[in-house]
């Protein structure tokens, strides 16, 4: 499906399936709003889900892997061979974020969408639009062709998702060299100093970021990034990763599929999607606080509120599948709880 045609088939999240689930909410023998935001949550779902019923059993992390040539400019600590190793890794199980996934009952799919090598492992889908990005302190990341191919790799992957019975679903990234790119993104998009948006990523010395800072500066300076336009944004100074997990929300969005936000990257992509279709703000399901500097930007900008504040800079989705054991307790509150009238207990009223 094409990016336009998917914008096309998102519509507002069901009203009715949020009032019947706020309402079943308020019938469980507990204090109004007692889970706040996590019911908050639930409702949420409810209306993407498109019915109160709540199954939330089947779900999965969706990493989006992809290379940067900004990276041969000394912005991280580590080459490009990382990204091909920890992809590798993602396929056979062994990455920091499987353990996590293994247990919250997830499934991991990663998505080589644009690493710099050819990559190993059964369960990569492989979706590679080009052997990595151009540096984008040289010249453009990529076309717009590819930045617009990146995106429907992201909605297919979605649709791909619902078609094998996923109910919910985290988003993450691999990428050595992405919070540079996604630096340039936010700066781009808020139209904000890079100095505000800029951070150590996975950690560098305050010289390494000073020369970050600068990078992130003359890429938007040279490539004039339109601030209305996020595909000429991801073009010029993106990377496939922002791009495909940009599709992941639209394409989630459209078929009906709840996504959960990761950190600064996840967010970023989320701001694209939300600036093509504002209606994707409603689709939203925010995770974790992120310790990059853009992170509380990114929040403001899109109206969420993570629930996790636990000074995370991980990646690879790792925040996002936390999320998971959250939503589970509460859908067992939600689907199992006694009701007043079960209980025996005069219902609670609201107060004023």
């Amino acid at each position: 499906m094409t990016l336009e045609q998917t914008i096309k088939e998102i519509l507002p999240p069901d009203r009715d399936a949020m009032a019947q689930a706020k309402k079943h909410w308020d019938s469980i023998a507990k204090p109004l709003h007692g889970l706040g935001d996590l019911e908050d949550i639930l409702v949420k779902i409810a209306g993407i889900r498109r019915t109160p019923r709540m199954d939330l059993r089947r779900k999965c992390v969706v990493i989006m892997c992809a290379d940067n040539g900004v990276v041969a400019e000394g912005i991280s600590q580590s080459g490009q061979d990382v990204t091909q190793i920890i992809t590798e890794n993602l396929s056979n199980g062994t990455s920091t974020v499987c353990h996590m996934a293994h247990a919250a009952g997830a499934e991991v799919i990663p998505v080589d969408i644009g690493v710099a090598s050819e990559v190993k492992g059964e369960r990569i889908l492989r979706r590679k639009i080009a052997y990595g990005t151009k540096n984008i302190y040289r010249e453009p990341a990529m076309t717009r062709a590819q930045a617009e191919r990146a995106i429907e790799v992201g909605i297919e992957t979605a649709y791909l998702c619902k078609m094998q019975g996923y109910d919910i679903i985290a988003t993450g990234e691999m990428g050595i060299g992405n919070t540079t790119t996604t630096a340039a993104v936010v700066a781009a998009l808020l139209h904000a100093p890079a100095e505000l948006v800029t951070g150590r990523g996975s950690g560098l010395t305050t010289e390494a970021l000073a020369k970050k800072i600068h990078v992130v500066t003359q890429a938007i300076e040279q490539w004039q990034p339109d601030q209305h336009d996020p595909v000429d944004i991801l073009s010029k100074v993106g990377g496939f990763d922002l791009c495909g997990l940009t599709g992941m929300f639209l394409g989630g969005a459209a078929c009906g599929l709840p996504m959960i936000v990761d950190g600064v990257i996840s967010s970023a992509a989320a701001l694209c999607a939300a600036r093509m279709c504002p209606t994707i703000r409603d689709y939203l399901i925010p995770s974790h606080h992120t310790a990059e500097p853009a992170g509380m930007l990114l929040e403001q900008a899109l109206d969420i509120h993570p629930l996790i504040d636990a000074h995370m800079a991980l990646g690879e989705g790792t925040g996002a599948v936390l999320m998971f054991g959250l939503l589970d307790a509460a859908a067992a509150l939600y689907c199992n709880g006694n009701t007043f009238e079960e209980s025996n207990i005069e219902a609670y009223v609201p107060l004023s």
